[in-house]
């Protein structure tokens, strides 16, 4: 299995570059790629950096006012009373207030959803670098390849086509999933993080050649709150395209598994020719953000399930915030996953 990198996630550190006003820790820090890194490396696996793959296949899935919104957001902002080492607004466009503004203070309010998606200078390039990790992935399995892991940092499930929320900036799933539609092939994107990836629901929602299938916390309990019911099943094409399968808090391997079993056999029924897996570890019993209790056996369990599903897989890493376990959840994935390849 190739694994596909970038050392421009460490440009985009906010918690040693920009602590938060609130006080609260910035979670995604740059150290999850150490030691998920870490972890490859004692595997023996192969890993190659992410060329730059151009413009067009973000452009294919993002809004062209926010893109321009974040490749220049942080220049724009130095020029403005509350400059800074981040962008960080102070009010947010809501029900009912949705016209794009023109102003800088203004459009971070409209394209940035909360604190959790401060812009600093170095975000851009590494959000647009951690997409082009996942378009090499999605070429590789275009070209044959039947699995690839794409280390993306940022991570991209709670990205909107034009709204950035939840350490995410750019929806590496989804547009992984564009390149292998444009490609020929029919994906299923499985997303396993313990949050609901209602970035990439919202992408896919009204579409009809991919499968959106979400395993996640109950959203009455844990974010992103507004999406990710078991009665969102997709609209107008996308009807029966979208399945969310929540769980209690406190669900631990036998009812995370038992969903991820359900999602993979409606992924079946779609009759889907590849799989991407937006793999989270933030389930991990004990994640500061979450509120499941999953172990490693039960990550080493999804693994063997979903390679035994037999597709050509990209891995697309998301969430995950006990750093010191992410070595050794990603292990025990790749333990279960890649011996049923």
């Amino acid at each position: 299995m190739i694994v596909i990198t970038t050392d421009a996630h460490a440009a985009h550190d906010p918690d040693t570059m920009a602590p938060s006003p609130s006080g609260r820790p910035f979670y995604d820090r740059a150290a999850r790629v150490d030691q998920l890194l870490g972890a490859v490396h004692r595997l023996g696996l192969p890993t190659a950096p992410a060329p730059d793959h151009g413009m067009a296949p973000i452009a294919a899935v993002h809004d062209a006012g926010y893109l321009h919104f974040l490749a220049t957001a942080f220049e724009r902002w130095q020029a403005t009373p509350l400059l800074g080492p981040a962008v960080r607004t102070f009010g947010y466009a809501v029900r009912h207030m949705q016209r794009p503004p023109d102003a800088i203070i203004g459009q971070a309010g409209y394209y940035l959803s909360g604190e959790t998606v401060p812009v600093l200078q170095g975000t851009w390039r590494a959000a647009k670098t951690s997409a082009h990790v996942a378009v090499e992935g999605a070429r590789r399995i275009l070209g044959g390849a039947r699995e690839a892991y794409a280390l993306c940092r940022p991570s991209g499930h709670h990205v909107h086509a034009d709204l950035a929320g939840g350490f995410c900036y750019l929806n590496n799933a989804a547009i992984a999933a564009q390149v292998l539609v444009a490609g020929g092939a029919k994906p299923a994107v499985l997303d396993v993080d313990v949050h609901h990836g209602n970035g990439t629901q919202s992408i896919l929602y009204r579409r009809d050649d991919v499968f959106f299938c979400s395993v996640h916390g109950d959203p009455r309990w844990l974010y992103p709150w507004y999406a990710g019911y078991d009665d969102e099943t997709g609209a107008g094409k996308g009807f029966g395209c979208n399945l969310n399968l929540s769980l209690a808090p406190d669900t631990d391997n036998a009812g995370y598994v038992e969903a991820v079993d359900a999602g993979l056999s409606a992924i079946r029924k779609f009759g889907a020719s590849a799989l991407i897996v937006s793999l989270g570890f933030d389930a991990h019993v004990g994640d500061p953000t979450a509120n499941l209790a999953v172990t490693g056996e039960g990550f080493r369990a999804i693994g063997q399930h979903i390679g035994s599903l037999g597709l050509p897989t990209l891995l697309v890493q998301e969430g995950g915030y006990i750093v010191e376990k992410l070595g050794d959840n990603l292990t025990a994935f790749l333990g279960g996953f890649l011996p049923t390849r």
